[in-house]
């Protein structure tokens, strides 16, 4: 008998694991392929169906319901069988990040902010010849909060009472009773809409801008108006078509208007979109909100550091001379880094770890925050999933509202609506908080966006086009960090002390030359 030598067992018994390996990172592979495509197939079709109003069943396959399970059943469908379904789902991040391999570059991400922070103390201690742990820029840019928090609170209270209050006393000018139902709708529309120009658009603006507020607090004033003011109009426009049905039959019972609670609820929730009910977690798991809050805050810092080491420097020893195309395609390459952390900081941050953070307080059960936005082949996909939140509001609100009053018969028209709607929104938070007109992001948006979104369309597969997408992104990122830092600076370095309209409106890193240098 021949027996195989030692040699020959282990190699045996290696290729053995090795095939076993394989065939486990295969299984995986095809497991995690399999369960994404699942998920898209069910959003579709619960997107689609929600649209439809199911046709009966015969008798023998649907018994009886009785009214306490038909109105339970209704709970989450939207009004008369539109507008966005809510059901029960994770966020996608919070799947992936179980894959080790994806979990990987999250250990990656953390590994870059230790080298950050070590880099700072290096450089510091060189410099300093001690060790400097200061966050000025911080403390600089969430100056005044005492004034944020007043602000806030009186926006959000008079939210609160002024959309509610009116919603109801207009409700019951549509009985039978009253007289000139049309006159009084008139009448609470110019009030409504005096409310939202003035009270929530003008005067915190007006607060911010006088005050002088430093720049992250004026994100959290303008961010948080525009926020309100979405839930303030998602809560008329949900609402006022049930009143509306009613008045012109008045056949049935009169409808059941939502209760403070149910708006109060809907004011703090993570959706733009008005719902009486919501799909709810039977319990909150702290540990996981305190896990997302801790996620914030170290982006917080995250993105303090890749200002204080890859754009305060750059952009501080820059000569701010009258500005010539090479000086400015070097600045836009060099900003194309910061810019893209930003933006992964930005979405993580916000649309993953806040928002799942808050949903996960109030036990709010649809985490579909965002979808796959980094596997998009087209600018149109991008443009749905980057924010879920938003795009639902702007879809139902503005796209869809458009085709319904212009009878569906200019889409193209309803689409160039909405992303004018969306420039300009995303332009006056820009320039109330930079404190500056400096409109990149709207040409970006308008220019380049309009252009990309019908030449990248849903058609466009491969990864070919996945990469044409990401060098879009990133050239994109670094011309608005790129710009809007140089404008930065050269307010600072060249201010002008009684500026006319006209110097408002021109940007001053045109024309500046360098000054003292201020930080």
């Amino acid at each position: 008998l021949v027996f195989p030598s030692l040699i020959e067992v282990e190699h045996m018994i290696s290729k053995k694991l090795q095939l076993k390996r394989k065939a486990e990172y295969l299984k995986n592979d095809l497991m995690r392929q399999f369960d994404s495509q699942v998920n898209d197939f069910m959003d579709s079709l619960i997107e689609e169906s929600a649209t439809l109003e199911p046709a009966p069943l015969p008798a023998v396959f649907s018994p009886p319901l009785s009214d306490k399970e038909r109105n339970k059943l209704r709970h989450f469908r939207p009004p008369h069988g539109q507008g966005k379904h809510f059901v029960s789902r994770r966020s996608l991040l919070d799947e992936l990040f179980e894959v080790n391999h994806i979990r990987t570059i999250y250990h990656m991400f953390i590994a870059l902010l230790i080298l950050f922070i070590l880099s700072t103390l290096v450089v510091d201690f060189i410099d300093e010849g001690r060790l400097v742990l200061d966050f000025d820029l911080l403390v600089f840019a969430f100056g005044q909060i005492p004034l944020v928090v007043c602000t806030w609170l009186c926006m959000f209270l008079s939210v609160l009472v002024v959309p509610f209050a009116l919603f109801h006393l207009w409700s019951q000018t549509q009985s039978e009773n009253h007289s000139h139902p049309r006159l009084c709708s008139v009448l609470f529309v110019s009030i409504y809409l005096l409310y939202q120009f003035f009270a929530l658009g003008f005067l915190p603006t007006y607060i911010v801008v006088t005050n002088s507020l430093p720049p992250a607090s004026r994100f959290i004033v303008i961010m948080e108006q525009v926020r309100l003011m979405m839930k303030a109009h998602s809560f008329i426009r949900e609402n006022v078509p049930r009143v509306l049905t009613w008045a012109k039959d008045k056949t049935g019972p009169s409808p059941v208007l939502p209760q403070v609670s149910q708006y109060l609820y809907f004011l703090f929730a993570p959706t733009l979109i008005y719902r009486d009910k919501y799909p709810r977690n039977p319990v909150i798991r702290w540990g996981y909100v305190a896990t997302k809050l801790l996620q914030v805050l170290g982006s917080l810092f995250y993105a303090y550091y890749v200002f204080v080491r890859l754009c305060i420097p750059q952009f501080r020893s820059i000569s701010l001379q009258l500005m010539d195309v090479r000086a400015t395609v070097l600045c836009i390459f060099n900003s194309i880094l910061p810019g893209v952390l930003v933006l992964f900081l930005a979405f993580f941050a916000f649309l993953h770890c806040w928002l799942n953070a808050f949903a996960e307080m109030l036990r709010f059960a649809d985490r579909m925050f965002y979808k796959d936005w980094w596997n998009s082949t087209s600018f149109a996909n991008y443009y749905r999933t980057w924010n879920v939140v938003v795009h639902d509001w702007l879809y139902y609100y503005m796209y869809r509202d458009f085709l319904w009053m212009s009878e569906k018969r200019f889409k193209p028209a309803a689409m160039l609506f909405v992303f004018t709607v969306s420039a300009v929104v995303h332009e006056y938070i820009l320039a109330v908080c930079f404190g500056f007109f400096y409109p990149v992001l709207f040409c970006l948006f308008m220019c380049f966006g309009m252009m990309f979104n019908f030449i990248l369309h849903d058609q466009r597969k491969g990864p070919i086009w996945n990469i044409i997408m990401w060098t879009s992104l990133f050239l994109g990122h670094g011309v608005i960090i790129c710009l809007y830092s140089q404008e930065w600076y050269a307010q600072q370095y060249c201010p002008i002390k009684e500026p006319s309209f006209l110097d408002l409106l021109k940007p001053q890193s045109w024309s500046c030359q360098r000054g003292p240098a201020v930080d």
